[in-house]
């Protein structure tokens, strides 16, 4: 019998279950049992937690057949508990290191009591933490054991269950169970308090409470905050029927009131027309309720009156400083953007209309481009329009492609009207999302640097950044394209918006995958490459721990010439170094002078990577595209501790390559000389690769978002297995930043 069951329900968690479930296991102590509740989640938690029991003989998985709700799927974990302790734990939080130690350890100094209540902190998506203000109860309390009634202080405590370990003969004894709905912990928290006859207190964080920027269920707008009533009105039930308990009914009358007036004052609980609905069935259930004595905290005499003088205190009650703010961001408004504003709301969004970018409006380019072209053949009826930064990109667009200028009229009009919009990065700020409208994020392609959220634990690498405001923009993605599982735990743990993974692929991958020679061949004669040469891509990434992003790697005329005869070395930069120093620093002269290709400036990638034979580079997210082409890669990662400790990085790309890993210029040299470049080794490498991050790509993502997203037909299951491949364990640790 273990000393305790940890019991974690879980709905949509993707992005930190990893986290969650190896807090537990990692722990030091290791007398428990994880008991994982998969209530139906629509993602890819259910083979996430299979995953994990195969591989621990702790972890027990359990498949609900329908949704059922947070309370309702611990109640299925607990009659599978056989420790002597119950710790129910949020599938997006965790415990700290060594917290099960410190709880084992309490509990036998407290002579296993009843309840032991446990400190938490509380950590922000960027980056923050702080500690319970109350915690200073539980040190004041931590002399002995105690009851409610001498301690009553303990329940001014957040009443929620994750901060407690509970006694499971007690448990079954008084047959506690959570009820459906919001506010759960309420009828669960303070029966269970006002009967243990023995509770302790642990003055340790022991858990860290994830505060997500979004997806908090208690900070969605709904009606279901109505059930804060019901709630109460079971923790009422449980008193009346229990004598000894009945002078806690006006302690009790008193945190119902307040807590029904905490969530009124919040105006993201309540949609504007049920608000006085809520206070009128608030003030009922207050009035019901009173004590026999009549008393009523001053502050909660408000619900004896009625919803027109609550909005008239509340009022009252804003300081000087709102109001001027408030006055401030009025004056701030142009009268334009007001005007503008009122007119967008009376006109209808236009069905047949979608707007494109790539790349801060360069052209008809990436993944846009790719949707562009199949909704013009699988959605002829829809217009696009494309936004480009000036007249010059403008002429890059084939003839005919409607567009507009960023900042004129015509764009005004077109983004004010479109239903759709598809773009690989954010659309500006100055943008606005119209309800009804569908936003598309394609992304560049598969993550290996931190991104998003993630860039806040690297203040080196954020310096050109600004991280909410990034997240502010993804708030308006509808769609997040994804072309493997990675890509999806990622993109939701570092953009922590609203937003729907979609498993299509990469849309401008679909050439790749197809593999089309002729355009392969039109890209050698337009380069000058020999159509007999072996063509060695090299494609190097920007470090983030140089002001300019570039430090020479590798010396490219002495590689040029180390490859010999019948080999041409074609080089293409980062976009970002492509107006920087990198060319003027001899790239562009040894171009000239025929020494290498220098293809920084073909407009697609794809045309490159169709006409190489063989990728070189360090840690391009290039090397996640190119493996589609089933031909061999090299990684080149002499500097990878220096690039992992500013940037970060999701995977350890040296540990799980796609090819040989060179670590110095000799061992680079000596590959290609010898031929093992292209050994078998390099196959098996670039097979498990491809196994791992081709996973959705199959020659049809485009076609597949046009048909989800504008034609409305369902997205169908790709094919593989969803989960996380077993050969691929070091993947279990990609969401832990390092």
């Amino acid at each position: 019998m273990p000393r305790f069951s940890v019991i974690v329900p879980v709905y949509e968690v993707q992005a930190y279950l990893h986290a969650c479930l190896d807090s537990v296991l990692g722990q030091s102590y290791r007398d428990l049992e994880l008991i994982a509740v998969d209530d139906r989640s629509p993602d890819g938690c259910g083979a996430i937690l299979d995953d994990y029991a195969a591989r621990d003989d702790r972890v027990r998985v359990l498949h609900l057949e329908e949704n059922v709700g947070l309370g309702r799927a611990r109640n299925a974990g607990m009659p599978h508990a056989t420790g002597d302790y119950l710790l129910f734990l949020d599938s997006d939080d965790t415990l700290t290191p060594g917290a099960l130690r410190a709880l084992a350890d309490r509990l036998d100094e407290t002579g296993d009591p009843d309840v032991l209540v446990f400190d938490y902190a509380r950590t922000y998506w960027w980056g923050g933490t702080r500690r319970n203000v109350l915690a200073h109860v539980l040190a004041e309390a931590s002399a002995s054991t105690f009851t409610a009634a001498e301690r009553p202080e303990i329940l001014d405590l957040l009443m929620v269950v994750w901060n407690k370990v509970y006694r499971r003969d007690f448990v079954e004894r008084e047959g506690f169970t959570f009820p459906p709905g919001y506010y759960e912990d309420t009828p669960w928290t303070f029966p269970v308090l006002l009967s243990a006859e023995r509770i302790a207190t642990l003055d340790r964080i022991c858990l860290y409470y994830r505060q997500r920027r979004q997806g908090n269920i208690l900070s969605t707008t709904s009606r279901k905050h109505f059930d804060a009533h019901e709630q109460y009105a079971r923790v009422f039930r449980f008193v009346d029927a229990r004598p000894a308990l009945a002078h806690w009914r006006p302690f009790l009358h008193a945190k119902m009131g307040e807590h029904c007036l905490d969530i009124l004052s919040k105006p993201d609980r309540l949609p504007p027309s049920d608000r006085a609905e809520f206070f009128r069935r608030t003030a009922e259930m207050f009035h019901a309720h009173r004590p026999p004595d009549g008393r009523v905290p001053a502050e909660l005499r408000v619900l004896e009156g009625s919803y027109a003088g609550y909005v008239l205190r509340r009022r009252a009650t804003r300081t000087g400083r709102d109001l001027q703010r408030r006055a401030r961001q009025a004056r701030t408004a142009t009268a334009a953007r007001a005007v503008r504003a009122r007119s967008l709301l009376r006109r209808p969004l236009d069905p047949h209309l979608a707007v494109y970018s790539a790349f801060s409006h360069r052209g008809m380019l990436g993944d846009p481009a790719a949707v562009y072209r199949a909704a013009r053949e699988l959605a002829p009826h829809i217009r696009g329009v494309w936004v480009v930064a000036d007249e010059e990109r403008a002429a890059s667009l084939p003839p005919g492609t409607p567009f507009v200028l960023p900042d004129t009229a015509e764009y005004r009009r077109v983004t004010e009207r479109a239903t759709y919009f598809v773009n690989n990065v954010n659309w500006a700020g100055t943008l606005v999302k119209r309800p009804g409208s569908v936003h598309v994020h394609t992304h560049h392609g598969t993550p290996l640097k931190y991104a998003g959220a993630d860039l806040l634990e690297k203040p080196g690498a954020r310096l050109h950044f600004d991280v909410p405001q990034m997240l502010r923009r993804a708030d308006r993605w509808d769609h997040s394209l994804v072309a493997n599982r990675h890509s999806e735990l990622v993109w939701e743990r570092a953009f922590p918006c609203h937003f729907t993974s979609l498993r299509s692929g990469s849309p401008r991958n679909d050439v790749l995958v197809r593999g089309d020679e002729e355009r392969a061949r039109a890209t050698r004669q337009r380069l000058g490459i020999p159509e007999s040469d072996t063509v060695v891509l090299y494609a190097p990434t920007r470090r983030d721990y140089r002001r300019d992003g570039l430090v020479e790697r590798i010396d490219l005329a002495r590689f040029a010439a180390d490859l010999g005869e019948g080999r041409t070395l074609v080089v293409r930069l980062h976009p970002t170094l492509a107006d920087g120093p990198a060319r003027g620093l001899g790239l562009s002269e040894l171009h000239r002078r025929g020494v290498l290709v220098d293809a920084t400036d073909e407009p697609e990638v794809q045309d490159v990577l169709l006409a190489a034979d063989v990728l070189v580079t360090d840690y391009s997210s290039v090397m996640f595209d190119y493996a589609l082409l089933d031909r061999p890669v090299v990684v080149h990662a002499d500097d990878w501790d220096a690039f992992r400790a500013s940037r970060g990085a999701y995977l350890d790309v040296t540990a799980g390559p796609p090819g040989h890993v060179t670590r110095s210029y000799r061992e680079l040299a000596w590959l290609f000389a010898s031929g093992t470049w292209a050994d078998e080794e390099s196959a098996r490498l670039r097979a498990a690769f491809r196994e791992r991050f081709c996973e959705y790509d199959d020659g049809r993502a485009a076609e597949r978002v046009v048909r989800a997203v504008m034609l409305g037909e369902p997205l169908p299951e790709p094919s593989g297995d969803p989960g996380l491949l077993p050969a691929q364990t070091a993947g279990r640790d990609l969401l832990t930043p390092s």
